[in-house]
């Protein structure tokens, strides 16, 4: 973690600023122990070293729309609300499989 905020602080200002944004909101869905979401920050920090050294401007990368460029790119990463995904997902389809076999 602490080598990553290392290459945060490398980052152009305006990757910057937007990294530390996304960095909360982050957080606030880590699930487990958090190495999925450590795994997924180092692939945004990854992505922001690439962008910035091709010279584009952050939003270029993320669009006007930050959390939702965020929610897809955290869409495979662990998260702490999966499980009530999952159980309202099981909770439906069970209530509605046995409704249509009355």
């Amino acid at each position: 973690y602490k080598d990553q905020m290392e290459r945060v602080k490398a980052l152009p200002d305006d990757y910057r600023f937007v990294f530390e944004k996304m960095n909360g909101y982050m957080w606030s869905f880590a699930g487990g122990d958090g190495s999925d979401m450590l795994k997924t920050q180092q692939e945004l920090i990854e992505l922001f070293e690439t962008s910035a050294a091709d010279g584009k401007h952050v939003l270029e990368v993320t669009g006007e729309d930050v959390a939702g460029f965020y929610d897809e790119f955290i869409r495979d990463t662990k998260k702490w609300t999966d499980s009530y995904r999952k159980k309202l997902n099981r909770k439906v389809l069970n209530n509605i499989e046995t409704d249509n076999h009355k």
